[in-house]
């Protein structure tokens, strides 16, 4: 077995990257890494250097990681700015370092991708290894499945825990099923905010797959970069990109579009495999009260209903999302710091962080609005 890494996804047949797994995520698909890259989205000049980790034989493909040479913490989802700054009150460089994770996408699953166990362990194990050896600060695997955690920690890695919100679906006939679970407050919230957005005018329509035009994908992009402006925030993706995973993932790909007297006002768009509903991407061009919450988390729950989808996945963070039906979920990541002072430093407080995220997840079920038996 030769360990290799590449600086361009294309490096690597796509046949082949696909291969390593049967999980019909859409995030892992070398599509949807090599739009990132060829949209230049992910590149040196925004930040990340691809470096992805393969494991060959000859020229066959065993075992397969994203993996990159990060200049910031911006894109991740799992917070390590103050770690950097400790770095650099000392005197010492904290970018670049090693990152195996889904560019801006906060989905768990599987970053390791093998033929079998063994030669993933094998990969993850032979990564970990290089990132000893290269002289940078750090590595780290973001939302890893749990035997690649377990793996990871074996090898030296520290852990750390962070929560989410995902909507499961207890084979409920239609929404107001779903409803009918709810608690009588949260049910009563949920109706008159759906309401709002009817008498507001708005109406929602689904597209999917290659019903979706280059135009509806420049609309959507519109709202995208109109909502990052209105935030003062750098957009991180771009027409390009969209455009790129409409055409080779079309039949992962789900947008709504709101409109309002004909004229469309805002989108979100979701991805999808044969069990889970992932929420991504969310904009507006016109403020309708509570409209967000319909094409982000309403009309979702309602097409997984309907589709008999297992799961939606509602993205990192938001308290707000307990409210609207959405359960607390707990999501891990792996993290390895070359300097041991550092590392246990940061083993102190993830253990203060645990216990905290411990609490917090108690008080979020304490909370839930889901019936209890």
């Amino acid at each position: 077995m030769q360990l290799r890494f590449h600086a361009d996804i294309h490096e690597i047949p796509a046949a082949g990257w696909d291969a390593l797994t049967d999980d019909d995520q859409p995030f892992l698909r070398h599509a949807w890494l090599a739009a990132l890259e060829a949209s230049g989205c992910v590149a040196a000049a925004t930040g990340w250097q691809a470096a992805h980790a393969a494991l060959w034989e000859g020229e066959r493909l065993e075992a397969a990681m994203p993996l990159y040479l990060k200049q910031h913490s911006m894109g991740e989802y799992v917070f390590d700015w103050s770690w950097a700054e400790a770095h650099a009150r000392a005197g010492l460089e904290y970018y670049p370092k090693w990152l195996a994770a889904i560019p801006f996408t906060p989905v768990p699953g599987q970053r390791v991708l093998g033929r079998g166990a063994a030669l993933r362990q094998a990969l993850l194990e032979a990564v970990m290894a290089a990132a000893r050896e290269s002289g940078l600060s750090s590595w780290h695997l973001l939302f890893a499945a749990e035997d690649e955690l377990a793996w990871a920690l074996a090898a030296g890695a520290q852990r750390r825990s962070s929560v989410q919100f995902h909507w499961h679906n207890a084979g409920y006939a239609d929404f107001e099923a779903f409803l009918a679970a709810l608690d009588r407050d949260r049910r009563k919230k949920i109706r008159q905010e759906r309401r709002r957005v009817r008498e507001a005018g708005v109406q929602l329509r689904v597209l999917e797959g290659a019903a979706i035009t280059d135009a509806d994908w420049a609309f959507f992009t519109q709202c995208y970069l109109h909502t990052y402006a209105a935030h003062h925030s750098e957009p991180y993706l771009n027409l390009e990109f969209f455009q790129r995973i409409g055409r080779a993932l079309a039949p992962h790909c789900v947008l709504l579009v709101a409109a309002r007297q004909r004229r469309d006002i805002a989108a979100s768009l979701l991805l999808r495999d044969a069990r889970t509903l992932y929420g991504r991407y969310w904009g507006c061009l016109a403020e309708v009260s509570c409209l967000h919450f319909e094409a982000c988390y309403y009309a979702p729950i309602e097409y997984a209903i309907q589709q008999g989808l297992a799961r939606f996945e509602g993205g990192a963070q938001g308290e707000h999302k307990l409210a609207r039906g959405l359960e607390p979920v707990e999501t891990f990541s792996a993290h390895w710091l070359a300097d041991p002072r550092f590392a246990a430093a940061v083993g102190h407080f993830l253990a203060r962080e645990g216990q905290g995220m411990t609490r917090y997840l108690a008080e979020l079920d304490a909370h839930n609005p889901l019936r209890r038996p």
